[in-house]
């Protein structure tokens, strides 16, 4: 059977762009010679629709909308992933549903089973969990139904949070292959974990199990793509783009193996990391109506990093890096800016900021007499480069993208109304050892970060000779101890037993507590591992919770 797989990058909300992809990802697949497409997990809302779903009338307009995909369709069957309405008059009031659509047949329709209310997922808030195994046939074959975390049983989860196994009772019902509609995010790591998954559960129950996930970036969440066709014996029969949409039609009785990518493993990772972030910025300006950003180019490896991924997302003409030195700023620094920005040929502008913080200072020196220089002083100029931006923004219509890390954003290094003033947190949940990684990744064929970026200690250059360091740990056991905490929910103690300073270890743990507000107040930053601030992670910021 030749199996079409549109990988579509649907828009949250857009009911009628997302209906049209759908139709045009039918139409060339089934001229391909498809005897079967699937879409995407909730393909006609885009995922996740949140609250939308609540919106009167939004449930029924892409009712409509699937009504409108079935006069379209002929006699090749297309699964699409939509929003049903609950009218049993018990649960919550939505399905997550797949609808089986073909010319001059009832609609079929397969409800969502398990529902993910973990991390990033919220889905017990919106939909009720479907009750019934869906099966149907195409040229005499049984097809099972599956909606993305319906695969992903108890073996695949740190914990067992259901009480079926979809899969299972799909194949106790005689299913002869199994189709998994998917909407799943990106993470460090996380292509490779899926596939061994599929892997798995292709072998365990002796089945070929067709993969179509979505692809592009909703707020927060990247989605990459990497729809694959894993066949009985458990080998990759065919792997669709990471990160781009794609139509491919898939004989599954071609034997081909595709085992994963071997450059080296990291190269792989970095690679994907890189392609989820371009893609993340792309996405996210494109679909909030923006098509310019601007940020501050500093000479530092993350305003340069965040320089490159916009550059590669929207174009050179289309990012515009802002030089703002202050009265300590190195020369050395205002040349790396500039260097950089020749090599990605985008446009700078110089707008220094020691006449504006001298003219603050002047302003303040009454309330402030009597009191020595601190971080007030340097929050100042910090926040002055914030209002220039900001202005920037206003009068150019372009998106600024902020460039703090997550090693920052956790401990609370950066400045409220300052360097944390923006649209866009594009590496807010890279650490910073990972952003020299990526940019040493990114240099590997030409130099496009300067060496004297990549070299020099980092440094806000907010105070004479100042430098990270002063301040915070060795960036390396920061982010260690970091991944620790934020990502494994580890205790101080814990982290104490595996080697690490207690005193160290304290500290950053009380940072990342205290600095909850800052975070509450941040711009939106793109997922890209296990446990991001922001989306999927909710503490208080009034609380008094402290380790023993």
């Amino acid at each position: 059977m030749n199996i079409g797989l549109a990988q579509i990058n649907s828009t949250v909300g857009d009911l009628a762009g997302n209906t049209g992809l759908i139709l045009a990802a039918y139409r060339d697949l089934v001229g391909q010679g498809a005897e079967l497409v699937i879409t995407p997990e909730l393909a006609l809302t885009g995922y996740p629709p949140q609250d939308l779903l609540f919106v009167s009338g939004f449930v029924e307009r892409n009712r409509q909308q699937l009504a409108q995909l079935q006069e379209e369709v002929g006699s090749v069957p297309l699964i699409v992933g939509f929003v049903d309405r609950n009218q049993t008059g018990e649960g919550k009031p939505f399905f997550n549903a797949a609808a089986v659509l073909q010319k001059n047949k009832p609609m079929l329709i397969a409800h969502k089973r398990l529902l993910p209310t973990y991390d990033v997922f919220d889905e017990a808030r919106y939909f009720e969990p479907g009750k019934e195994v869906s099966l149907f046939e195409v040229q005499g074959k049984k097809i099972g139904i599956t909606i993305c975390e319906d695969l992903w049983t108890p073996a695949y989860l740190p914990q067992a949070l259901y009480r079926c196994d979809p899969l299972q009772e799909l194949m106790a019902s005689g299913a002869e292959m199994i189709v998994n509609l998917s909407a799943s995010p990106f993470h460090i790591g996380k292509p490779g974990q899926r596939e061994k998954m599929l892997r798995e559960q292709a072998k365990r129950f002796h089945v070929s199990i067709v993969y179509c996930n979505a692809v592009g970036a909703n707020d927060q969440l990247i989605f990459d793509g990497n729809s694959l066709v894993m066949e009985a014996g458990g080998n990759a029969v065919q792997r669709l783009s990471s990160c781009r949409e794609e139509n491919k039609v898939i004989d599954l009785s071609s034997t081909f193996n595709l085992n994963r990518r071997e450059a080296t493993f990291r190269d792989v990772e970095l690679e994907e990391l890189y392609d989820a972030l371009v893609l993340g910025v792309r996405d996210y300006l494109y679909k909030c109506g923006f098509k310019k950003a601007l940020l501050g180019l500093s000479g530092g490896i993350d305003s340069a990093l965040v320089a490159t991924l916009a550059v590669a997302a929207l174009g050179a003409d289309s990012v515009t890096g802002v030089l703002m030195p202050g009265p300590y700023s190195s020369q050395g620094s205002i040349d790396d800016a500039r260097d950089l920005a020749n090599n990605l040929g985008m446009t700078t502008l110089h707008l220094p900021i020691t006449t504006s913080y001298e003219g603050m200072l002047r302003a303040l020196q009454e309330p402030f007499a009597g009191y020595s220089a601190d971080i007030t002083e340097e929050n100042l100029q910090s926040r002055l480069r914030g209002v220039t931006l900001m202005a920037l923004s206003n009068k150019l219509g372009s998106m600024v993208l902020t460039t703090g890390n997550k090693s920052e954003m956790a401990v609370g290094y950066c400045t409220l109304y300052g360097d944390m003033c923006g649209g866009l947190a594009v590496i807010a949940d890279v650490p910073k050892t990972i952003v020299y990684e990526l940019s040493h990744w990114i240099n590997r064929q030409r130099e496009i970060i300067p060496r004297a970026t990549l070299e020099k200690d980092p440094s806000a250059e907010l105070r004479p000779n100042q430098k990270d360091q002063d301040s915070l740990p060795p960036y390396e056991i920061l982010d260690a101890i970091l991944r620790l905490a934020v990502e494994e929910h580890r205790s101080i103690a814990e982290i104490v037993a595996l080697g690490f300073e207690e005193k160290t270890a304290r500290w950053i743990v009380t940072q990342v507590y205290r600095s909850e507000y800052k975070r509450q107040q941040a711009a939106p930053g793109l997922k890209v591992t296990g446990r991001a601030f922001g989306v999927g992670r909710r503490f208080p910021i009034a609380q008094r919770y402290q380790e023993s």
